[in-house]
């Protein structure tokens, strides 16, 4: 299974709800076909991205139909709708009317495949799907309209954090060499200086070149080859803490084409987030390949993130004050989705008390095809 909670286990699910989950490689066929040849621009694009969540959703919804399960239909307790809506922005040159015609085609093809293989849907169920894309269709497009406002204030926002270190070096160093010259400090003091200056003048650059572009511009990846599982054991098992909590990753192998600092450091951030927000119950990280996709998932048994606060939690700089003590999110989980967005796909959350906070990053398995071509082969971006 792909959904969002990353419930691998069929067997709580009705009857209904597994066969409906037999159907969606039919289903996602289908609408394929039908998305290229109605959606105006569809054609061209590759088959990772315009397949991009809709596993994911299609997963969720089969949940929404067993009885008794916490999902109340496909979009409740996960932004997957919204991390649709904003690739279809970055990736994609649709208009609003796109996406609507694309979740009119998916309940079609839904509807169609149930028809072929008799998979029968009492009214209520009839009534879950069609809330659920219904709410996925608005909750897409209010994505997909937000999401070039927001690049700009999120871009200045991050690299205006990050200038704070090297400039509070070089105020310091400077401070120093005010209270007179030392034969043994004032060398090195001089060169955190100009070393810093430096630094601070690559930043300066950077945002200048981000703000001038209207829809933004992805962060410069090297890209190379390696095994997308293999990096998850990587990162579990430097960061699993010596004591308490342990991390658990499971998953196919999965090799690819990324940047794989820039990802080793995207992992880092979820599974510290996992650790820090988890309440000592331990994290699990899944790996699965979908479609052309690579889905990276890190799940904690936690408290779930409040309902009022998910609309947040992506955005630069914001501070989660009631979390007892705990600092907030910080810039790391915007750098996650900055990374994710930069590799052609999409980072999205599922949050609930039934099923725990699981965060996913949903990108396509070679990204050459999505990424342009300007990379820095040390992937220098500022996530901590």
């Amino acid at each position: 299974m792909f959904a969002s909670d990353q419930n691998l286990n069929e067997d709580g699910l009705s009857t209904t709800s597994q066969r409906v989950l037999a159907m969606r490689d039919a289903v996602l066929m289908e609408w394929e076909q039908e998305v290229r040849k109605s959606v105006l621009g569809a054609r061209r694009i590759g088959q990772p991205v315009l397949i991009n969540t809709m596993p994911i959703f299609f997963d969720n919804l089969a949940e929404a139909l067993s009885p008794g399960h916490p999902r109340k239909n496909a979009t409740s307790n996960n932004d997957i709708a919204g991390a649709h809506g904003n690739e279809r922005a970055r990736m994609t040159a649709y208009e609003p009317e796109h996406i609507v015609q694309e979740y009119q085609l998916l309940r079609d093809a839904f509807s169609h495949v149930a028809d072929v293989e008799g998979v029968e849907l009492t009214r209520p169920q009839w009534r879950i799907v069609n809330d659920s894309i219904d709410s996925a269709v608005r909750t897409s497009i209010r994505e997909f309209t937000s999401m070039h406002d927001t690049f700009r204030i999120r871009m200045a926002a991050s690299l205006s954090h990050d200038m704070r270190n090297p400039l509070s070096v070089i105020v310091g160093a400077a401070q120093l060499l005010d209270l007179g010259h030392h034969e043994t400090r004032s060398p090195a003091m001089v060169k955190k200086i100009i070393e810093n200056g430096k630094r601070l003048g690559d930043m300066i650059d950077d945002m200048l070149d981000a703000l001038s572009i209207q829809r933004g511009e992805p962060l410069p990846l090297a890209l190379v080859e390696f095994d997308m599982l293999a990096l998850a054991r990587e990162v579990s098992s430097n960061l699993e803490p010596e004591q308490g909590a342990a991390c658990s990753v499971d998953g196919v192998s999965v090799v690819g084409h990324w940047c794989q600092n820039s990802m080793r450091r995207a992992l880092e951030n979820l599974v510290q987030n996992g650790f820090k927000y988890g309440d000592g119950q331990g994290i699990h990280v899944q790996v699965e390949e979908s479609h052309g996709r690579v889905i990276v998932s890190v799940r904690n048994e936690g408290n779930p993130i409040p309902m009022e606060q998910r609309g947040h939690i992506f955005q630069y700089l914001w501070r989660d004050v009631g979390s007892e003590g705990k600092k907030g999110w910080g810039i790391g989980l915007p750098f996650v989705q900055n990374v994710a967005e930069s590799h052609g796909g999409s980072v999205a959350v599922d949050s609930a008390p039934e099923t725990g906070t699981t965060f996913l990053i949903d990108i396509p398995v070679d990204c050459r095809p999505f990424v342009a071509s300007a990379p820095k082969p040390s992937c220098e971006i500022s996530g901590e």
